[in-house]
């Protein structure tokens, strides 16, 4: 890994302001699942054993991260539309015109190269760091290792996490010690865990680095390329408003997000929909609660892509009709 002993040490010293602060506790290196972890690591990616014990032995347990994980899931999830209002706000909306505007240039010109609708790259943003104004404060050494090494529930996934982080930290010349994310170790702008930050990141401005903290070229067009990677399919739609007869939802799992349904499928049982589209058309019933009642929607392939983001059907909703608010904004600013 050719982690340069001096600058390790100078990392410890200067650990950033937006870091979660960390206690005098320690990883006992010692412990069989590190040290068999930092074999496997060592013997898998080529990475030296002692630079991979050096940036360990830097890993503070944070046990307010095993809280947060620990939390039990709430029996019954926030009806679409107070989720909805949490994500819609103004200035949300106001952040993402403000935000096409002054990337204009990268937006179409990563639209255009990945053929991905630049209003849902701009949602993505906002929902998820609202245009990179919330980027986390926990390092993001701390949350994998505590995750990987002190959470046996999802430890196979946080391990492997762990290990893509010090692969990259190596690839791309970042200081594992400084950097800081979410609670669960995602990363930048467009939180991106480790794996799809190594997948998934693209240098567009070809100065060498995939910098998703501040260069937003890269953000931009890594975002891009995430959804293009899983299947975006250019001009097609996203969501409709439905309108059901009698008894359609019954027997359907609205909040799983499986293209299991096909638009004459949901004809058939009742579910009219705003749209006209080929009835082999791919689909599926969401529910999407209304402050007056039960709501429903139709989500086809783009909104299955966007759930590879985040397995929420909400999260997705969330997404579409941000950059849907967004773009109306943007393009009505425009209009002679």
């Amino acid at each position: 890994m050719n982690l340069p002993r001096l600058a390790l040490l100078a990392a410890l010293a200067c650990t950033p302001a937006l870091a979660q602060p960390v206690t005098a506790a320690a990883f006992d290196l010692k412990r069989p699942e590190i040290a068999a972890f930092v074999n496997e690591v060592a013997s898998r990616d080529g990475l030296s054993k002692k630079d991979v014990r050096a940036v360990l032995k830097a890993a503070q347990p944070q046990p307010k991260i095993l809280e947060l994980m620990s939390r039990p899931i709430e029996k019954a999830p926030l009806p679409w539309w107070q989720y909805r209002d949490h994500f819609l706000t103004s200035e949300r909306i106001d952040g993402g015109v403000q935000f096409w505007n002054e990337h204009r240039e990268a937006l179409e010109r990563s639209s255009a190269q990945y053929e991905v609708a630049p209003e849902y790259i701009v949602a993505i943003l906002g929902v998820e760091t609202k245009y990179g104004h919330v980027l986390g404060k926990y390092r993001v050494l701390d949350s994998l290792a505590t995750l990987a090494f002190d959470y046996p529930p999802r430890q196979a996934f946080f391990r492997s996490e762990l290990e893509q982080f010090l692969i990259l930290a190596h690839e791309n010349k970042l200081d594992p010690l400084t950097l800081v994310g979410s609670y669960a170790g995602a990363m930048g702008a467009p939180q991106f865990m480790p794996s799809s930050y190594r997948r998934y990141a693209v240098d567009a401005n070809t100065d060498t680095q995939r910098d998703l903290w501040g260069d937003w070229d890269d953000i931009i067009a890594s975002v891009a390329n995430y959804l293009h990677e899983h299947g975006w399919a250019a001009g097609e739609p996203v969501l409709s408003e439905a309108t059901l007869a009698g008894e359609a939802a019954d027997g359907t799992d609205t909040q799983r997000v499986e293209l299991n349904e096909t638009v004459a499928g949901l004809a058939a049982r009742g579910v009219r929909l705003d749209l006209q589209l080929p009835p082999e058309t791919a689909a599926v019933l969401i529910t999407a609660e209304q402050r007056d009642g039960p709501a429903y929607r139709v989500g086809f392939h783009n909104f299955y892509v966007i759930t590879r983001y985040n397995a929420s059907a909400r999260y997705a909703m969330a997404v579409n009709d941000l950059a849907q608010t967004i773009a109306q904004r943007v393009q009505g600013a425009g209009a002679p």
